[in-house]
């Protein structure tokens, strides 16, 4: 069979290709932020400070989860984009069949814990009480379609892999649109509940993945199915998204770490805090889209032996990436409480909201360094170091400085959101001596 890249990264420009395979991918990421937004936004509208705090903690979770399962899939990304690099076709196949057992075997697997375990999270995230039983059955519901998230997610991975990036959008876009209009009817018009946000998100997803597997089928891929292990696609899988899996986890428990110290703080708090992640999550659209695309474009030049290409994407990446930082962290220092009445009334859940996101105009201009650095490790494979560094600022910085300010008085949800910029700062200079390291090798191994 003879498999074909839907983008060769390879040869030719770097910038026009790169920003032309980022756009979709920065539409899939605004829809899938939409999707958690969407939620949030809906209830916000129409229910209490409670019910906000309720959807806002159990999204996080299943944010935290859904971040894991796409670094983990990461590694079936990176893997085939090494493969096509070095045009070893068979191989693509075999990688493309053991992602879709193993990650089908996780899936059953994260359906069974989120629902036996929704409530003990809860408890550990310290909910307020008046928004305990909105959360766990948030989690619950959003839990029984884990599967479904990662069968999405996977779908997205294979075809970034393969250089395509349009793909994944059109099933992000269907899904998105299903759930825009799930919560409008379930939770505007019918007024069900925190419950019902969180049956139209799973319903939304569920369409998404058929709709998908129909596209699919219409499509003529570049590569075959065959549902086995092989044990050497597994080793690559497993060694190239492991550590970034693992790592994306333990940040995501830093940012988790933030809102348990922020839910002690009451409901409004919790709310406000909440609101103001689900906007970080479209401020970092584009740093992310960096990322992504970084990986894959990355990925193929390494496989085709072109380190000095794949160096110049970074710093192609760095330089388009720092333009559209400067322009959101103007937009969310200057515009943070007109963002964060987007969501909501209520003035003291806005007031909390805002001063959580000033600290987050700052980390807008630091992420466009370290989101490209990210993605170019990831890329070369270097996904040990990805691990290492974020790991370093999430439990030496991202955690302890907020435990701190939350026991100062009075408390300030602006110094909590320091610790973000702050971690970003030290992942930053590690990316840079690590770097320069490389550089360095490279240089001896020429002379």
């Amino acid at each position: 069979m003879d498999t074909t890249v839907k983008n060769s990264f390879t040869t030719g420009p770097i910038v026009k290709p790169l920003l032309k395979f980022m756009l979709p991918v920065i539409l899939d990421l605004f829809l899938q932020a939409m999707y958690g937004a969407v939620d949030l936004l809906v209830v916000g509208r129409f229910a209490t400070a409670a019910d906000i705090s309720g959807v806002s903690t159990g999204s996080q979770v299943l944010q935290t989860i859904t971040n894991v399962i796409v670094s983990f899939a990461m590694g079936i990304t990176v893997t085939i984009g090494q493969q096509l690099g070095a045009k070893q076709t068979e191989k693509v196949n075999q990688t493309i069949g053991t992602g879709i057992v193993l990650f089908g075997i996780l899936g059953v697997i994260l359906t069974i814990c989120m629902f036996v375990f929704a409530s003990p999270i809860a408890s550990l995230l310290n909910v307020p009480k008046a928004a305990f039983h909105q959360t766990v059955g948030y989690l619950r519901i959003c839990g029984l379609g884990s599967l479904i998230i990662i069968a999405y997610n996977l779908i997205s991975s294979i075809f970034r892999g393969l250089g395509d990036s349009k793909t994944p959008l059109w099933t992000v876009m269907i899904a998105c649109v299903c759930n825009i209009i799930g919560d409008l009817i379930l939770v505007a018009l019918l007024h069900l509940g925190v419950q019902s946000a969180a049956i139209a998100t799973v319903i939304s997803q569920l369409s998404s993945v058929l709709l998908s597997i129909q596209i699919i089928h219409k499509m003529n891929l570049p590569f075959e199915m065959h549902l086995q292990i092989h044990k050497e696609s597994l080793h690559r899988i497993i060694r190239v998204g492991f550590p970034i899996a693992r790592q994306d986890f333990l940040v995501s428990l830093s940012f988790i770490a933030i809102l348990m110290f922020v839910n002690a703080l009451g409901v409004t708090a919790s709310a406000g805090v909440g609101i103001a992640e689900k906007v970080c999550a479209f401020i970092m659209l584009i740093p992310s889209a960096f990322m992504q695309s970084m990986s894959a474009f990355v990925a193929q030049n390494v496989g085709a032996h072109k380190i000095d290409r794949a160096n110049k994407t970074l710093y192609s990446g760095i330089v388009l990436s720092l333009v559209f930082g400067i322009l959101m962290s103007f937009l969310t220092f200057h515009f943070r409480s007109n963002m964060a009445g987007i969501f909501t009334t209520n003035p003291m859940v806005i007031k909390a909201d805002a001063d959580y996101l000033e600290a987050y105009a700052i980390d807008c201009l630091l992420t466009c360094f370290l989101f490209c650095f990210v993605g170019f490790y990831n890329g070369v494979g270097q996904t040990v170091f990805v691990m290492v560094q974020g790991i370093i600022g999430a439990f030496c910085v991202r955690i302890p400085v907020p435990y701190v300010m939350s026991h100062q008085r009075p408390v300030s949800l602006f110094h909590i959101g320091l610790a973000t910029p702050c971690s970003t700062i030290i992942q930053i200079v590690l990316c840079l001596i690590v770097f320069h390291h490389m550089q360095t090798k490279l240089k001896e191994s020429r002379t």
